[in-house]
């Protein structure tokens, strides 16, 4: 007669564990990994900047806009987006005194902020963009553009220059609010 041994669950356990041990795969190389930054790349002129991805809540063509009597050469006016009116301002036109010709390139980048719904009119919007901190530097772009105060920092990926741009600085900055003649 065959003797039966009996064993507890904890042993059990304790020699599935070592089968499992002893056949387990080894763990792939570990990798370093880089500290990315990621946002929103658009272009006003021939400037290349980027936007956090928080920054930007939308991204729409180019709206019918009401011209509003009395305000600056930059506020386009204000559109009816799904029934909310958004004040539409010309980005370049603000830093740079230059009004954004519209293409079918152009896109709006919209921001919401304190109470602000903006669409920013820009030249083209250009994707989503991932920077490794290797490319940060300390550069900024000709000083003629009007855009240090809203940059938080940049990177260069071979000859092209990227600005970050804080839609944030922006919507809180008194000459961007102030927008009556």
């Amino acid at each position: 007669m065959e003797t039966v041994i009996e064993r507890s669950p904890l042993q059990v356990l304790t020699q599935l564990e070592s089968t499992c041990i002893a056949h387990a795969a080894p763990l792939p190389q570990q990798k370093v990994i880089q500290e990315e930054w990621s946002g929103i790349g658009f272009r006003l002129g021939e400037i290349m900047l980027a936007s956090a991805l928080g920054d930007v809540v939308e991204v729409l063509l180019p709206h019918a806009v009401s011209r509003i009597p009395r305000t600056k050469a930059w506020v386009n006016g204000v559109a009816n987006v799904r029934g909310n009116l958004m004040t539409v301002i010309d980005l370049q036109s603000f830093l740079q005194g230059r009004p954004t010709r519209i293409t079918s390139a152009s896109r709006l980048l919209v921001i919401q902020h304190k109470g602000l719904y903006t669409g920013l009119l820009v030249d083209a919007v250009l994707g989503l963009q991932h920077f490794t901190m290797d490319y940060r530097c300390d550069e900024s772009p000709d000083e003629k553009y009007h855009l240090q105060p809203y940059l938080t920092q940049a990177f260069r990926v071979g000859s092209e220059y990227w600005g970050v741009f804080s839609m944030r600085k922006l919507a809180e900055a008194p000459e961007f609010l102030q927008t009556a003649i």
